[in-house]
């Protein structure tokens, strides 16, 4: 509500810039005075949207609502149009709203904003079968380059309409052109196919799926809705993703088969794909090795430029990282030996000092980063950061502690770094000193909801004070309601508590939203104590793959006694 003044103000100081010659003070004899430039705002217009945000912003919203639209139509701008539309919405009227997009649209029938406020509106008033018109104009405006992109956005605009049916008719038909355009054919059957999803219709949601990957074999969409529909009640959806997996997928693709083969308790074959994975990984490495050195000859040949030397760091860096996987880590800093780019110094130095830690040079490695120049504050924090992350990444947790801890005893307070030095008093086992840090953060800043996820993990972690421990995650989940980590830290306290039900269903829901091998170490746990062995080993070894150095992981893994 407050940005509507700002707005207003901004739309009278913007015409009031355009004031008529004949209001400017005459120009002195012999100067030459530019052009004037024409405008509609005169003393009456400008009075009049005063007097309109005056009411707007009181009691008498309509007439204010009256104001502004009649200056609207009076000089053609799209700027009080919109802020026509935004008074009625404050006031909520949606006839009214609409009303004044529509009057948007008729002066700017070229303009995509103006019509995609009207088909918004239509929406939020159930107003489906009205939707059609500016759906199809919606699609025709949108640039060919993007129209993909618009239909696959559909169904979002109508998820909240309340005959589901009827809008995935409306827009099938407002689709009717783009389902036999090769160019957006798939895309369009998607839609189409999300649109009968939602509708209950699976049926018909699979011969979308069909339609659209007939169009186009090798688009992602279609599949991503057979994925959807995978279930031992609709057998057909599978071919669909068989035929996409056959072919050259999208790693990201193949894992979420993977995931649904899990689903289906196929467990055999979820860990083949799995498998796959890792090995087309391996490959990947190979080829992009290649390439980068290629993209290396040819930039070279080039003149230099600060955009050349950039892309040249970038490249080096990733070369280094492909030679330290292998374990060949004279290669690795081989390739960082080329890199010259200033910019790119600090994050160069830091793989030497991984590489040399790695070695068991790991004092080398801190002298490395400490000898780097500090020619901003940046540069500073930076190396910092890089110190107790090097420090971290090896298990020197004292170390990374007192690096953060004398850092933090400088003004001004950084709630990152104190954060991070809370984290690593937890992993000394220091868990007072963890707990008087993190309230710190929450006292400084009660906004910030790592804090109170992080005690409240912590507390759950160690079975101590259960209740205390779901309110303070449950507190981080009102600042991140999406976050699947938080999510994980509550199923975590609900299966500490003995609801294991729910610890699952919470599980499952923030699994499948970040596939990550913490969250995997909960849920293959929460399966094993529910019997669900089978499957448990499953999820652990694509968390393995994932990430097979996570602590939380392993530590599942070897408590349990399971080897995956």
């Amino acid at each position: 509500m407050k940005r509507f003044p700002f707005v207003a103000g901004a739309v009278l100081l913007a015409l009031a810039q355009a004031v008529p010659a004949q209001t400017r003070q005459s120009a002195p004899p012999d100067t030459e005075e530019a052009p004037a430039v024409p405008t509609a705002l005169d003393a009456e217009l400008f009075y009049q949207l005063l007097l309109g945000e005056i009411n707007a912003r009181g009691a008498e919203s309509a007439a204010g609502y009256s104001l502004v639209l009649d200056a609207a139509r009076k000089t053609n701008d799209p700027a009080l149009y919109q802020r026509a539309v935004e008074i009625a919405f404050q006031a909520r009227s949606g006839d009214a709203a609409l009303q004044a997009a529509r009057a948007w649209r008729q002066a700017h029938p070229e303009s995509r904003e103006a019509n995609r406020y009207v088909l918004q509106i239509l929406v939020a008033l159930n107003r489906v079968e009205d939707s059609a018109d500016p759906l199809k104009t919606d699609l025709a405006l949108a640039d060919p380059k993007e129209r993909n992109a618009v239909l696959a956005v559909i169904p979002r605009t109508y998820s909240r309409v309340s005959d589901k049916k009827a809008a995935a008719t409306v827009v099938e038909q407002a689709l009717a052109d783009y389902l036999a355009q090769p160019a957006t054919a798939a895309a369009a059957w998607t839609t189409v196919g999300r649109m009968r999803m939602a509708a209950g219709d699976n049926a018909g949601a699979l011969d979308a799926a069909r339609r659209g990957q007939d169009a186009a074999p090798t688009a992602e969409g279609p599949v991503l809705l057979a994925l959807e529909l995978m279930d031992p009640k609709l057998p057909q959806a599978e071919p669909i993703v068989r035929r996409y997996i056959d072919g050259k997928p999208l790693p990201e693709l193949r894992m979420a088969y993977a995931r649904a083969l899990l689903d289906g308790q196929r467990y055999a074959e979820a860990t083949q794909q799995l498998q796959v994975v890792t090995a087309e990984q391996d490959n990947k490495d190979a080829a992009a090795e290649a390439s980068l050195k290629r993209y290396i000859e040819l930039v070279q040949a080039q003149r230099s430029g600060e955009e050349r030397s950039r892309g040249l760091a970038q490249a080096y860096m990733s070369l280094s990282r492909i030679a330290e996987k292998r374990k060949d880590f004279a290669m690795a800093g081989a390739w960082l030996d080329r890199i010259d780019n200033p910019q790119d110094l600090i994050a160069a130095q830091s793989r030497r000092a991984s590489i040399l830690a790695r070695q068991g040079k790991l004092e080398e490695g801190r002298k490395l980063l400490r000898a780097l120049p500090e020619r901003s504050p940046d540069d500073a924090r930076m190396k910092i950061s890089a110190e107790v992350q090097l420090l971290r990444d090896n298990k020197q947790y004292k170390a990374a502690y007192d690096v953060l801890a004398q850092a933090n005893a400088k003004p001004p307070m950084d709630f990152d770094r104190l954060y991070d030095q809370a984290m690593l008093a937890e992993k000394m086992g220091n868990l007072p000193e963890m707990e008087r840090l993190l309230r710190q953060v929450i006292a400084s800043k009660p906004d910030y909801h790592h804090a109170y996820n992080a005690l409240g993990y912590s507390l759950a972690d160690r079975n101590l004070r259960l209740p205390e421990a779901k309110e303070l995650i449950q507190k981080a989940l009102t600042y991140a309601p999406d976050d699947p980590f938080i999510s994980d830290s509550l199923a975590w306290v609900e299966f500490r508590m003995g609801n294991k039900a729910e610890a699952l269903r919470i599980l499952d829901a923030a699994y499948k939203s970040r596939p990550d091998a913490e969250i995997a170490a909960h849920l293959g746990e929460v399966l094993w104590s529910l019997g669900q062995r089978e499957r448990a080993q499953a999820i652990w070894k694509e968390g393995l793959l994932l990430n097979s150095e996570s602590d939380t992981l392993q530590e599942t893994l070897k408590r349990l006694r399971v080897k995956p």
